[in-house]
């Protein structure tokens, strides 16, 4: 029998909450699991009680953010060079050592985070850091010469060598994952029905979900818009955000009544098993665990083709390929009002292609890198169903 693994995860926050933060959890409760020798360096740690994961906290402040990430930038570096044990993996470029897996959830040089307002100073700072990200990822990501870099989809991956050619046989794919027994359809079917009461939602109206914070980048609006285009669906919105500006707008559009705010949710099964389909017409992903989830519980999924999104939709058969026009996405929400068997067939078909992407094929494919890292093998550009 091998001998166990000894892994250092290295992140800002490992929790139960954000698509980056739950990967990271599941990661190291899977290889705790599996008998490794597992320790965690971060800010925030979410793990349960005798997960028997060592965990190192490094205090650092959240705002203002450019302070907060330099803060961590220098402390976490200086925590992990004390504490690291075993292989040492990165959520990004977020520490000034030299490590052996960077694990890639966002690729700076492409993603552009929206302003958190209108006012040109909050454009501007929006931009500074940009820039920031884009410049300490080139240089941790140059810097790092024998590192592999592991992206949550082939999406990032094709980013990454694109801007780093330097590290193409250095990149390769491991899929997110989803809990495909906690994400099933009808789970939590009595939880999910109480949650159409409170909405005061009878069982023949229709519920559209969707679930994430950064509501214009990810599509809230045009969401809110197809609304007036089919009747016959309600919006649920779970996740971080300030609803003022958007009520207005759905009452400008004549559906506020339509749209119910549920904010942060950390029980996320009963909304989806509410809801009778789910959408996410956002501009930029790079997994949208929130997207496998819906897919794993059986819902028709219309998103955008973002990274992620587009290995795991068949446009028609899945789910439906969309953009932001509301008119589009109000022509899908009637074909799916009409016809029962399509919704059901979309569903089946979603649920069946979320099976492809769970937790222990993610935790699998680490471990076998980890191994091959530890027995100095040469890695070459592969996708994650070689690490299976």
């Amino acid at each position: 029998m091998a001998a166990p693994l000894v892994v250092t995860l290295v992140a800002h926050d490992i929790g139960p909450v954000g698509g980056m933060e739950r990967q990271l959890s599941e990661l190291a409760l899977g290889l705790c699991r599996s008998g490794h020798d597992v320790s965690v360096i971060a800010r925030t740690c979410e793990l349960p009680e005798g997960s028997g994961v060592r965990i190192h906290r490094v205090w650092a402040p959240r705002r203002p953010f450019l302070l907060g990430y330099a803060w961590w930038m220098v402390m976490g570096s200086l925590a992990v060079r004390r504490h690291r044990r075993g292989l040492v993996q990165t959520a990004g470029a977020i520490v000034l050592n030299r490590v052996d897996v960077i694990a890639v959830h966002c690729c700076h040089q492409v993603y552009r985070p929206p302003a958190p307002g209108d006012a040109p100073a909050q454009r501007a700072y929006a931009a500074f850091v940009s820039l920031v990200k884009r410049t300490v990822e080139r240089v941790c990501f140059t810097a790092n010469t024998r590192a592999r870099f592991v992206c949550v989809s082939n999406g990032v991956a094709d980013e990454i060598r694109r801007y780093y050619p330097r590290t193409r046989s250095r990149v390769l794919t491991i899929h997110n994952g989803v809990d495909l027994e906690t994400f099933s359809p009808g789970a939590r079917a009595a939880d999910s029905l109480a949650l159409r009461e409170r909405l005061a939602l009878t069982q023949d109206r229709l519920l559209l979900a969707f679930v994430g914070g950064s509501w214009e980048h990810k599509g809230l609006p045009s969401l809110i818009r197809a609304l007036a285009g089919a009747d016959g669906w309600d919006v649920l919105v779970a996740g971080p955000g300030d609803p003022r500006r958007l009520s207005d707008l759905a009452e400008e559009m004549g559906v506020g009544e339509r749209v119910h705010w549920l904010g942060v949710v950390r029980d996320m099964p009963p909304v989806y098993g509410a809801a009778d389909a789910f959408a996410l017409p956002s501009l930029y992903e790079t997994f949208s665990l929130v997207t496998f989830e819906a897919a794993a519980s059986g819902l028709p999924v219309l998103a955008t083709p973002v990274s992620g999104v587009s290995e795991l939709i068949s446009d028609g058969r899945s789910g439906f390929v969309i953009d932001r026009d509301p008119a589009l996405i109000a022509e899908r929400l009637r074909r799916l009002e009409s016809d029962p068997q399509l919704r059901a067939s979309i569903g089946a078909a979603a649920r069946a292609a979320a099976m492809d992407f769970s937790w222990q094929r993610m935790i699998a494919a680490h471990e076998e890198l980890y191994r091959q890292l530890r027995a100095g093998c040469p890695q070459t550009t592969a996708h994650s169903a070689a690490l299976d």
